[in-house]
């Protein structure tokens, strides 16, 4: 059945509680690299409790959901979930994230661009507590063989990062049991963690998961350019190029503009292979 796109967008809004506590935000640190020297007072603000500060990227796990499950069974969406892809992700902070958190998640179908032989679904989430707004998640979702359905193409998300070397580039090693740990904070994708699905999905071996890769890199940038403060980050957008591999190493380039921060992701192992691109952290 083809994608309904006018179905999809005037649904009604889904509404979901959210919970979080400190023992979510360490586990997702820990599982996006943190805590590596253990005893480092940069470190210990996203490990130790008394100090802790809040990573935009865990509005992407907070309370262990995952916008995509819902919005793949809305209205108007029929489509093969063999032949999805996330392709990208954007998160849009109104406040600092607290450490503690009782919210509401609002989660509708934002857009749908027919690409041809594709589709791009835009689920977006909107979470806010007593005190008002938090944060907006626009998830894309690349469905392969959905296009043709006659709808808008959409706009280009592709941002060019600057034509000169880099102000900073980093590099941050990937633990062979990273995807082990990043996925207790909700995403039990087989993918990430059992060999033999990965095979049978066409992989060599369990491959990270994607938005492991978008918190590691956020939290660079945040370490590297914008002094360690959390709170300085007002968003975060990137395009998921390609896969990177537990035991690899992730390259961060990062190029300083006014008021933003472009960002490139490669894995180092293989000649700079793509894992992010389209990347830019808007900041005050």
């Amino acid at each position: 059945m083809p994608i309904d796109a006018a179905k999809a967008i005037s649904a009604e809004p889904r509404s979901t509680a959210l919970a979080w506590g400190h023992k979510d935000i360490q586990l997702y640190h820990l599982g996006i690299g943190a805590g590596i020297p253990a005893t480092d007072p940069e470190e210990l603000r996203y490990t130790l409790e008394s100090r802790l500060h809040v990573l935009p990227s865990f509005a992407t796990v907070a309370g262990g959901g995952m916008a995509v499950a819902g919005g793949m069974s809305a209205p108007g969406i029929d489509v093969d979930l063999a032949a999805v892809l996330h392709g990208g992700q954007t998160v849009e902070l109104h406040r600092p994230i607290p450490v503690s958190g009782d919210a509401t998640q609002t989660s509708k179908v934002a857009a749908v661009y027919d690409k041809g032989k594709a589709a791009v679904i835009v689920l977006r989430s909107d979470v806010a507590d007593a005190d008002g707004p938090l944060w907006t998640c626009d998830t894309r979702i690349f469905a392969r063989g959905e296009g043709g359905f006659g709808g808008e193409r959409g706009p280009s998300d592709r941002v060019e990062p600057p034509a000169r070397e880099p102000d900073h580039t980093v590099e941050r090693a990937i633990r062979e049991d990273q995807a082990l740990l990043y996925r207790l904070s909700g995403d039990w994708n087989p993918l990430h963690a059992d060999p033999a699905f990965a095979e049978v999905a066409g992989f060599e071996r369990p491959i990270l998961h994607g938005l492991c890769s978008y918190g590691m890199v956020l939290k660079a940038v945040v370490d590297t350019a914008l002094d360690g403060d959390v709170a300085r980050v007002r968003s975060y957008t990137t395009r998921f190029a390609g896969v990177v591999y537990p035991g690899e190493t992730l390259r961060v380039r990062m190029w300083r503009d006014e008021g933003r921060v472009h960002v490139t992701a490669t894995a180092v192992e293989r000649d700079d292979a793509p894992v992010l691109t389209d990347t830019i952290v808007d900041h005050v």
